[in-house]
C-alpha cells in the first residue's frame, strides 16, 4: 500500500496515473497496479467530486443528527447503523464516543422534510432512544476542500 498515492488521490481523484507516477518516482504500470490492489482490498472505496450544492440548489438543507442507541445483543451498533445507511437521505453515518452513539448526516429539500425524516424514520427505530438535530447553516470546508468564495454572500461578517 502506497500512502503517497492515497494522499494524492484523496486531494485530487482526477489526477492522472502519469502525474502520480512522476510525483512518486514510479512507473505508470506500478502506479496502476498499486491503485488496482488498493481498490480490490477495499482501501480505495470510490472517487468523488466535492459539489457546492448551495450553488446548484440553495433550497437544499443538511443536518447533523445525534442518535442515542441501545445496541443489539451480539451486534452492537452495526444493525442500526446499516439500516440507517440504507436511506437515500443519509449522506454519512458515524459511530461516536462521547454524548451520543451515532452521528447521521442527512440532506433534504427543506428543513421540514429533514425534520419529518428524523421524526418518521430515525426516531421510530426500536433501538434509538433519542435524537438531537442541528441544521448546517453554511459549509466552510467539505472533505478537505474550501467552500468559500471571495464574493459577499449577504450574510455579513462576524467579529470576535
Amino acid at each position: 500500500m502506497n500512502i503517497k498515492i492515497l494522499k494524492l488521490l484523496e486531494k485530487d481523484a482526477r489526477m492522472s496515473v502519469k502525474d502520480i507516477a512522476l510525483i512518486c518516482d514510479m512507473s505508470e504500470k506500478d502506479v496502476e497496479k498499486e491503485i488496482s490492489e488498493m481498490q480490490s482490498q477495499g482501501i480505495i472505496r470510490g472517487h468523488r467530486s466535492v459539489i457546492d450544492w448551495e450553488k446548484v440548489d440553495s433550497s437544499m438543507v443538511s443536518a447533523i443528527i445525534e442518535l442515542k442507541v441501545t445496541p443489539a445483543a451480539g451486534l452492537g451498533f452495526e444493525e442500526v447503523a446499516e439500516r440507517i445507511s440504507g436511506y437515500d437521505e443519509v449522506e454519512s453515518v458515524y459511530l461516536m464516543s462521547g454524548a451520543c452513539d451515532l452521528i447521521v448526516v442527512v440532506r433534504g429539500r427543506t428543513f421540514h422534510e429533514v425534520a419529518n425524516f428524523v421524526a418518521k424514520e430515525l426516531a421510530v427505530i426500536d433501538s434509538v432512544t433519542s435524537t438531537a438535530t442541528q441544521f448546517i447553516m453554511r459549509r466552510y470546508k467539505e472533505t478537505g476542500v474550501e467552500m468559500r468564495d471571495s464574493e459577499d454572500d449577504g450574510r455579513g461578517k462576524i467579529f470576535i
